[in-house]
């Protein structure tokens, strides 16, 4: 077999050459896909089906179980943190949501947040979290059928002897996430 040396400039263009027929044809298509009529709608549905998804597979605690509900707190807190590491600050503030929302104490874990995140993702926090507190009750009742305020009494300290980060409705009244807030300001 004859092989035929070809000069490095050779090999340079076509590499080029190859690289913006490559570039058009990604260009070209792309502008097709967002000309397509239907394309912002399949987008949004796409983008819901993702955050519905990341809600749905936060399993939720039974909140008489008190050992789940401490784990809960515990990964919602750090997952909470990493999507904020990571910029998704909606996302952070759903999961931080969700630990407020069993946490026995959450004006002081609101005092903590405050003074550990920047002001404009503690206020988005405060802001949602009314409706992320909603949000979690109905969650609970519809995956374990019972209201959070009709659980009853429920023990106040873990076998360590610290305060079991439980809802307000386990031990007395479901706290206000609105009075909260405004004994933070």
């Amino acid at each position: 077999m004859l092989s035929i040396p070809l000069p490095k400039s050779a090999i340079g263009i076509a590499a080029g050459i190859g690289g913006i027929i490559f570039l058009g044809y990604c260009i070209y298509f792309d502008q097709k896909r967002h000309n397509d009529p239907n394309f912002k709608r399949k987008l949004r549905e796409k983008r819901k089906q993702q955050r519905l998804a990341k809600v749905a597979g936060t399993k939720i605690p039974d909140l008489r179980d008190q050992e789940a509900v401490q784990k809960f707190f515990l990964s919602e807190v750090q997952l909470g943190e990493t999507l904020l590491s990571e910029g998704d600050v909606d996302g952070a503030v759903e999961h931080l949501g969700s630990a407020i929302a069993v946490c026995g104490h959450p004006q002081q874990l609101l005092q903590i947040l405050q003074q550990t995140l920047p002001p404009q993702v503690f206020h988005l926090l405060l802001q949602r979290l009314p409706m992320i507190g909603q949000t979690f009750h109905a969650r609970h009742q519809a995956s374990f059928g019972v209201p959070i305020g009709s659980v009853g009494q429920a023990p106040t300290s873990n076998s360590s002897g610290g305060p079991i980060p439980v809802i307000g409705g386990l031990g007395g009244p479901s706290p206000s996430f609105l009075a909260v807030e405004d004994d933070l300001e």
